[in-house]
C-alpha cells in the first residue's frame, strides 16, 4: 500500500463527517441552505428473505448533499498537500 492511503481514507470520512454536520446547521439558514440540498437514494422498505429459521432483513440508504461532495472534495485537496514529499 502506498504511504498515504490511510491518511486519505481518515481524510475523506472526516470530510464525509463535516460534511454532514455542514449540511445539517445550514439547512435553515436562507443563504446557506444549498448546501444542505441533496439526494437520498436506496431501498424504502427492506428486503426480507424468510426461511423460518433465519431471517435476514437488507436495506440501505444513502444520502449525498452539496456539502457532502465540497467538503470531500476539499479533504482529498488537503490529502494530497499533506501526503506530499
Amino acid at each position: 500500500m502506498r504511504r498515504g492511503f490511510w491518511l486519505h481514507i481518515f481524510l475523506i470520512c472526516a470530510g464525509i463527517v463535516v460534511g454532514s454536520m455542514a449540511a445539517e446547521l445550514t439547512a435553515g439558514v436562507p443563504v446557506l441552505g444549498w448546501l444542505s440540498y441533496g439526494l437520498d437514494f436506496g431501498t424504502e422498505s427492506p428486503l426480507v428473505l424468510d426461511l423460518h429459521v433465519l431471517r435476514l432483513t437488507i436495506g440501505a440508504t444513502v444520502k449525498i448533499t452539496v456539502s457532502h461532495i465540497v467538503f470531500v472534495a476539499l479533504s482529498i485537496i488537503l490529502g494530497r498537500l499533506i501526503a506530499r514529499d
